[in-house]
C-alpha cells in the first residue's frame, strides 16, 4: 500500500509559554487561579509590595546609607523593628567600630606638619554622641521627627558617647590633629552641648561651630560646606570629616577622606 505523500504545510509546534498554559488549564481545579503569567514579579522599591520578605528592610538600610534613597521623613513602619534591632545591637557597634578603623587608618598615614594646621571635622549627633536612649522612645525614627521633643532631650546632656568615635577622637588627638566640631544644633544649645561633650568624655576641642541666626535655613550640606570652606580661608588642611549624613560630608571644601557612620533613624539634606 502506497504511502499518503507528506504535507508541504508547514509543521507548528507549540511554544513552551503556550504549552505551560494548556498544562495549567487542564490541572487547576475550579477553586484554585489559573498560574498569572504575565504578573510582575515584586519589586522590593514600590510601595505597593506590602508583604515583607525578610529582604527588603535590609535592602532599604542600604540603599540609606549608599545616599540611593534620596531624602525621606521616617522609617518605613514596616521596618521599625528591623531598624530597633539594629540600632541596639553589636552589628551597629561593629558598623560603627569599622569606620572608625578606617578612620585611623588614613589618620596615621598624614604627614603632621606640626603647626596645628592639619584639622578632622567631627559632626556631633550620631557622629560623637548617641541619641539612641531619645531616639529608643521615638520609635528609632519610625515617628516624625518633633524639634520640639528632641530639644528637650538634648537639653538633658545625657546622651553617652559612640565608644569607637571616643576612641578615634583620643587617638586623632594624640596624632596631632586639630579637632573641630561642626554640629546643625544651634548656638542656643552651645552650653547644654559642651556641657554634654565633656560629661561623654570629649575634651581639648580647638572649635565648636554651631549655627547662628545667619545659618538658619539652610541646608545642612551648604551650612557645613560654608562652615570647612571659613577653616581652609584660616589655613587649616581638612584631611579627615566624620558624620552620620551625606550632608556632613558632602558639597564644597571636603575633606582630602570623608567617614560616613551608620544612621538609618533619620535624613538630614
Amino acid at each position: 500500500m502506497d504511502l499518503p505523500a507528506p504535507s508541504m504545510a508547514p509543521r507548528r509546534f507549540l511554544s513552551p509559554l503556550l504549552l505551560l498554559l494548556l498544562v495549567s488549564l487542564a490541572s487547576a481545579s475550579p477553586s484554585q487561579p489559573l498560574i498569572r503569567l504575565y504578573s510582575k514579579p515584586p519589586f522590593a522599591g514600590d510601595r505597593k509590595v506590602l508583604r515583607d520578605d525578610g529582604l527588603y528592610c535590609e535592602s532599604w538600610r542600604l540603599a540609606v546609607e549608599t545616599n540611593n534613597a534620596g531624602s525621606w521623613a521616617q522609617v518605613p513602619p514596616r521596618c521599625e523593628q528591623l531598624i530597633a534591632a539594629y540600632m541596639s545591637s553589636d552589628r551597629y557597634a561593629s558598623d560603627s567600630a569599622i569606620v572608625a578603623n578606617y578612620s585611623s587608618e588614613f589618620a596615621r598615614a598624614v604627614e603632621i606638619a606640626g603647626d596645628g594646621s592639619d584639622a578632622w571635622v567631627f559632626d556631633i549627633d550620631e557622629t560623637l554622641l548617641s541619641n539612641l536612649p531619645y531616639y529608643e522612645a521615638h520609635g528609632f525614627g519610625s515617628e516624625v521627627f518633633d524639634e520640639n521633643s528632641f530639644d528637650g532631650w538634648v537639653d538633658l546632656a545625657e546622651a553617652p558617647a559612640l565608644p569607637s568615635s571616643l576612641s578615634l577622637y583620643k587617638e586623632l588627638q594624640q596624632l596631632g590633629f586639630t579637632i573641630f566640631l561642626l554640629t546643625g544644633r544651634s548656638e542656643p544649645q552651645r552650653n547644654v552641648t559642651e556641657k554634654n561633650l565633656l560629661y561623654a568624655g570629649y575634651s581639648d576641642w580647638k572649635r565648636l561651630i554651631l549655627r547662628n541666626a545667619t545659618d538658619q535655613g539652610n541646608p545642612a550640606t551648604v551650612y557645613k560646606s560654608e562652615k570647612r570652606s571659613e577653616l581652609e580661608s584660616q589655613g587649616y588642611t581638612i584631611h579627615g570629616s566624620s558624620g552620620d549624613q551625606w550632608s556632613d560630608l558632602l558639597g564644597f571644601a571636603i575633606a582630602k577622606r570623608s567617614f560616613k557612620l551608620p544612621n538609618p533613624m533619620y535624613y538630614i539634606s
